[in-house]
């Protein structure tokens, strides 16, 4: 039996440190609606501009034969700041340390998104450190859209 340490800030809100992790834990993300406004705000933040993008003629006469949202726009929709977990480390989290994708089909204005994450590895550091590794999956009604790992450097126990 496990036992969770239960830790409460000051909005009561359940603080989860690393140690109370555990390989094979999941959870998901929100679901999003990709839209016109979406492909749009990312351009304009970014630059990219392609038209692949936005130009209906041009994707049309492109191999993916229709617009498809930005790879890096797909990506940002996995950010663990925007799912429910966000509120229960923000206490605990000191870093976001790195990321990886690997891209398996596109996506277009309609298409429903929701990211999964899977502890898959805890790295206990020295000085109440660690790193916690999440398999990452960004999922449409057709399937898997991206396949990744973000990793977080995290307090493994509260600091007294």
């Amino acid at each position: 039996m496990r036992w969770w340490r239960i830790v409460v800030d000051d909005q009561g809100d359940l603080q989860r440190y690393l140690s109370d992790f555990h390989v094979g834990e999941t959870f998901r993300g929100p679901v999003t609606t990709l839209t016109d406004e979406h492909f749009r705000s990312f351009a304009l933040l970014t630059g990219d501009d392609h038209p692949i993008h936005y130009d209906e003629a041009y994707a049309a006469a492109h191999p993916m034969g229709k617009r498809v949202a930005h790879g890096l726009l797909l990506m940002s929709l996995t950010a663990v700041g925007a799912t429910p977990l966000a509120s229960h480390i923000h206490e605990s989290l000191l870093a976001f340390a790195g990321q990886s994708c690997r891209f398996l089909s596109a996506a277009t204005v309609g298409d429903t998104v929701w990211p999964e994450f899977e502890v898959h590895e805890i790295v206990e550091k020295s000085g109440n450190r660690g790193l916690l590794k999440l398999r990452v999956r960004l999922v449409c009604e057709t399937g898997v859209l991206l396949d990744g790992e973000h990793v977080y450097l995290m307090l493994m126990e509260p600091s007294d």
